[in-house]
């Protein structure tokens, strides 16, 4: 192999590479499934677990996605499969590395489509077309949005996908570096502003019947029954595998384009850092303070157990209604806006490590490869927007967003630290560190984090069992006696099992064409 010092493309400022990554890692999960994880999970207490399983897998993960990316940058590797294979020359590591390309593909596919969302939105209430509507005919928008998708639906979306792709084709340092270093701090500045709001709703004020504290108070209070709970403890470390976006590959994709002694080690906890911050304190004081203090907390509950997209898109728009005209277009505006800006900084990380292996690979140039990204994104999407209402994107972020992510992240971390070699990859992380980094985390991703990964997948067994048989729609079709209901789930059960052997065929082609690109490599004498 060539050690591969000067590559075309680089980060042009470690702010900006810092922002990069803090963006790939915050998300619409910030804002929308962390507040909600908490109350489903014991409130305060759940913070325990949660910053727990951030020090042992989180840390841990950051650590050793972003030696490896950058350790496989100096041969001149920007994608896993092959970032994998300079760890270790067995055939079979290369294929592993395939889940850091089907990973980001599968899951850009249905995240561009929940970004495209949030555009219309912002659209929606500067053009204050939720005023004057009844919570129901707002719920009813978003139900008739999503499940007939029209025009509208799909101009927004491809709106988004091109949006996506124009900025990849700019390159890292003129394109998706520009954008952290505007979206990063809108995102935070609309945050704040939001949080404030919330903070200031008063009872008895707007027709609020609670003041914002009260939400907070309620989100916060640790129940403390609950802290020795395996489900709670499943949530916390599934919650920072959705957060930080570790067991992806676009981690490594990110740092195979630093320097060959830039520090990673600061860089990975300031990233890391950044996103808690997001998460913790601005995720939790908007959308949870705003929700009490006009429904109350019973009636939250009740919206939670369906997650955060029903708060954050149907309950949202019509309490901003409730502030005026003024505040409705501004706060609209900013929780629409801060969402995309969350959304749109994480969908650009995962086109880099696809880019970034047809680059490599097959010697396309990088506008060629952002298009192409672009194109299997609509191909591969486009059965999340036409049969959304028949669980094909959940089908998605199942498999690609969660199941992926710890079956990857659990093999990535045997090779790091049990085939690459412990004391090698102390050094990897440690080189060029600014700072000192505690020896307890040697032992940490040595031991502690591969049985955690462990634990977490063999915990999850017999729901991936469920899974694979659609267990709950068949009991669901053997309860119901309604005849277009019986239609609808035999429909659902054909859609969700064509979505799993789409993701499948996906999987089985990269897989193809990593092959086809080693055996290049062989022909061209790049295999040492």
């Amino acid at each position: 192999m060539t050690d591969i010092t000067a590559k075309a493309e680089s980060w042009g400022s470690r702010v900006g590479l810092i922002l990069a990554m803090a963006g790939n890692a915050v998300g619409l999960g910030n804002f929308l499934r962390f507040p909600v994880q908490a109350i489903q999970n014991g409130g305060g207490a759940f913070i325990i677990p949660y910053l727990v399983c951030f020090l042992l897998m989180g840390i841990p993960l950051l650590f050793v996605e972003w030696s490896m990316g950058r350790f496989g940058g100096k041969f001149g590797h920007h994608s896993t499969p092959f970032i994998l294979d300079s760890m270790d020359k067995r055939a079979f590591w290369k294929y592993v590395g395939v889940f850091g390309i089907f990973t980001n593909l599968a899951v850009a596919a249905y995240y561009c489509y929940l970004e495209s969302w949030t555009l219309s939105y912002v659209y929606h209430s500067i053009m204050r077309d939720f005023a004057g509507q009844s919570p129901e005919q707002i719920a009813g928008f978003f139900g008739n949005y999503t499940g007939t998708p029209g025009a509208e639906t799909y101009v927004f979306w491809i709106i988004c996908l091109v949006l996506n792709t124009w900025i990849l084709s700019r390159g890292l340092s003129g394109g998706v570096e520009k954008v952290a270093k505007i979206g990063m701090p809108l995102l935070i500045i609309f945050g704040i502003f939001l949080a404030v709001m919330a903070y200031t709703v008063k009872a008895g004020t707007n027709g609020a019947i609670n003041d914002g504290t009260v939400g907070l108070n309620f989100l916060w209070t640790p129940d403390f029954s609950t802290i020795w709970s395996a489900k709670v403890w499943m949530a916390a470390a599934g919650q920072i595998f959705f957060t930080l976006s570790v067991g992806m590959g676009s981690i490594q994709c990110y740092a195979s384009y630093v320097k060959p002694k830039e520090d990673i080690a600061l860089n990975a906890m300031s990233a890391g850092w950044m996103n808690e911050f997001v998460e913790v304190v601005l995720g939790s004081a908007i959308i949870i303070p705003i929700s009490v203090g006009y429904l109350g907390i019973d009636k939250v509950v009740e919206m939670t157990k369906n997650g955060g997209l029903g708060l954050g898109f149907q309950t949202l728009p019509y309490l901003f209604e409730q502030w005026g005209s003024t505040l409705a277009v501004i706060c609209g505006a900013f929780w629409f806006g801060l969402l995309f800006f969350a959304g749109i900084t994480s969908s650009l990380a995962m086109g880099t490590p696809c880019m970034g292996f047809l680059q490599d690979e097959f010697g396309w140039k990088r506008e060629n490869a952002a298009w192409a990204f672009g194109g299997a994104v609509f191909i591969l999407g486009l059965p999340t927007v036409l049969f959304f209402n028949y669980g094909v994107f959940d089908e998605y972020d199942y498999w690609a967003g969660t199941f992926s992510l710890v079956v990857f992240a659990m093999i990535e971390i045997i090779l790091f630290a049990w085939v690459f070699g412990m004391e090698k990859g102390w050094k990897e992380i440690t080189t060029g560190a600014d700072i000192q980094i505690p020896i307890a985390f040697k032992f940490i991703i040595q031991y502690v984090t591969p049985v955690l990964l462990a634990g977490v997948f063999i915990s999850n067994i017999p729901f991936l069992i469920d899974k694979i048989t659609n267990a709950d729609i068949y009991t669901e079709l053997a309860k119901t006696t309604d005849v277009a209901k019986k239609e609808f789930l035999e429909k659902k059960i054909i859609y969700v099992n064509m979505a799993r052997l789409l993701l499948l065929a996906v999987f089985a082609g990269v897989s193809y064409l990593v092959y086809v690109a080693y055996e290049k490599r062989k022909r061209e004498g790049r295999i040492s």
